[in-house]
């Protein structure tokens, strides 16, 4: 009985350990085609797009919960311009035990764009804003269809910069203070160029 208890506990040790380099691999694949399609960072300077290790506990199931008829909104960017957009939803999750929360946006101009009707916006900054990643926030993306059973799968691995983390020029959203993080999420894209010692 002791063996074939040790012999499961190994079979479970190898099924996770298994995944989680799948799961590593595949967010390496993510970030290699981020970088060499990127559409502002070209050529050697793409060298200098930076990512904090792949790191599998930011990989976080949210509860999500739905705003309806949220009042559309201006968010300020880093132009002139600003964007149109209103709550669709709010997250709750946490990270490393401590417990956080973010707001799910959509924006009204993409909801009249047929390929990208269902596209929810979550811009954010935390505590890493300014030191290892930019100050200016970084965004994840996902559609209505990733939110399943009033779950999603929030992975800030995948966290990245806006275009004007590298470059002026752009109208860039600013994360509204209500998606600033206390915490510091070591996920995702540095900023561009930082270097650590």
């Amino acid at each position: 009985m002791k063996l074939m208890t040790v012999a499961l506990l190994l079979l479970s040790y190898h099924i996770y350990a298994q995944r989680e380099k799948d799961y590593i691999d595949s967010i390496q694949v993510f970030r290699d085609h981020y970088v060499s399609e990127h559409e502002v960072v070209k050529g050697a300077d793409q060298k200098f797009i930076e990512f904090f290790p792949i790191d599998p506990s930011y990989k976080i199931k949210a509860k999500f919960e739905r705003i309806a008829n949220g009042s559309w909104f201006q968010m300020n960017t880093t132009g002139k311009a600003k964007h149109t957009y209103r709550k669709y939803g709010k997250l709750r999750f946490s990270v490393l035990g401590k417990s956080l929360s973010l707001f799910v946006y959509q924006s009204q101009s993409l909801m009249n764009n047929q390929e990208y009707h269902n596209y929810l916006f979550i811009p954010f900054t935390d505590a890493t804003s300014g030191v290892d990643s930019y100050g200016g926030g970084r965004y994840l993306d996902y559609t209505i269809e990733d939110i399943k059973k009033n779950t999603l799968e929030l992975d800030f691995n995948k966290a990245y910069n806006p275009y004007c983390a590298y470059a002026g020029g752009y109208n860039c959203p600013i994360p509204p203070k209500e998606n600033d993080l206390a915490e510091p999420i070591r996920a995702g894209e540095k900023n561009f160029g930082h270097k650590t010692h």
